[in-house]
């Protein structure tokens, strides 16, 4: 088998549902070529030295895969007979580790553990066959994480360069009760189209990954800076010079431009995680956090963007969630006038008792919730009414 990696190949960006669009953009940012959107995926086209720039910088990316092998098969005995073909020496050695995801909608195989398993089979029974031993399982740290995607009887076999998801990011060990996805909030913030030019403030931080990613996204710190390792450099024709260089000039990319960040929440033992986690990312000097009730809350500057995901009432306790809405939209009408208001919740009944007009209502999708990112504009001196048609759809 040839080097798989050599000169340009196929790469596959998964992502969440939704998120398609601006994954395109973010790759053709990065130097992808010959992109195409799929369902919470785009491919694209590029080399080496770009599959790792997109591993080390994608903020919208949870893995990055190689498609390298392609058959068809109906059956146990064709599946495993298509995996056997391939010269595994080529890609892992016999005292490497090995671990295999499977995804599947077929009618032909019914589990997707099952469809792993047999490909793992495959692999390990030929280093036996050459070597009288083969290489170990692991489903943590392999040297060699693979996917298999059966859509029917076409096949696709992957390499896996991130292997754990690109949206741990290594910043935030610890989370609140209903943590947000490091990935949707950076998709939040990008979708307020906010840079840093303006104050930010998030009047319910949680954990603080809304306010994080802002502030990598603005500085221009690479999404995975912080992290230790990545499925591409167990990889056998791993290019340490090479990445080296493509970590440098990501580091060499850092802006240092004063930011004005501040987050606030209710809960001490919150705060507290939050602290952690703005340490972690080295960033305690540039996120503020203090212990405010939002009610209570007031804004640091004639305008600015607030950006906020409050408790929704399905995943967390709250008593009289319209209730708790309409002081969210009376806070906004007292206070934050000259101010882009962005809300993110999943609970579209108690959404419409902010009552307040929205600019724009995207849909975003928060683990398997299907949530609406509204934004108000609070001009200031006038009155904003609730308006129960949306005027804008998108990101479907």
């Amino acid at each position: 088998m040839k080097n798989i990696t050599s000169g340009q190949f196929k790469m596959i960006a998964k992502t969440q549902q939704g998120l398609e669009p601006l994954l395109e953009k973010e790759l053709l940012e990065l130097g992808a070529v010959n992109t195409q959107r799929h369902k919470r995926a785009v491919s694209f086209e590029g080399n080496k030295r770009l599959l790792y720039k997109v591993n080390l910088h994608s903020r919208l990316s949870l893995k990055i895969l190689v498609p390298f092998f392609n058959f068809k098969a109906i059956n146990d005995k064709q599946l495993y007979d298509a995996i056997s073909s391939i010269n595994w020496d080529d890609l892992l050695s016999v005292n490497g580790t090995l671990a295999v995801d499977g995804l599947l909608r077929s009618d032909y195989f019914n589990h997707s553990q099952y469809i792993a398993l047999k490909t793992k089979d495959a692999i390990v029974d030929q280093f036996r066959e050459k070597y009288k031993k083969r290489p170990d399982v692991d489903v943590v740290n392999p040297d060699l994480r693979l996917n298999l995607h059966i859509f029917q009887d076409t096949a696709t076999l992957s390499l896996d360069s991130s292997n754990d998801s690109l949206h741990r990011r290594g910043y935030r060990e610890d989370a609140n009760k209903a943590p947000l996805n490091e990935v949707t909030a950076a998709a939040i913030v990008k979708m307020c189209g906010w840079n840093g030019a303006e104050p930010l403030m998030d009047g319910m931080c949680g954990s603080g990954t809304i306010l994080i990613e802002a502030a990598m996204i603005a500085l221009n710190i690479p999404a995975n800076y912080l992290r230790k390792r990545f499925g591409f450099q167990s990889w056998l024709d791993y290019d340490h010079q090479l990445w080296q260089e493509v970590k440098h000039e990501g580091k060499a990319g850092i802006k240092d431009i004063p930011l004005k960040i501040n987050g606030s929440d209710i809960s001490w033992d919150t705060l507290e995680i939050a602290k952690s986690n703005v340490e972690k990312a080295g960033l305690a000097g540039v996120i503020k956090l203090d212990k405010i009730p939002f009610e209570n809350l007031t804004p640091n500057a004639p305008k600015g963007c607030l950006i906020m995901n409050p408790p929704y009432g399905e995943r967390l306790e709250l008593e009289e969630a319209n209730a708790f809405y309409k002081m969210i939209g009376d806070k906004f009408k007292k206070d934050f006038s000259g101010w882009q208001a962005w809300v993110l919740s999943s609970n579209q009944n108690a959404m419409k008792s902010i009552r307040l007009k929205t600019s724009q209502r995207l849909l975003v999708f928060n683990g398997p919730l299907e949530c609406k990112f509204h934004q108000y504009e609070m001009y200031q001196g006038t009155k904003r009414v609730f308006d129960a048609e949306p005027k804008t759809e998108s990101g479907e």
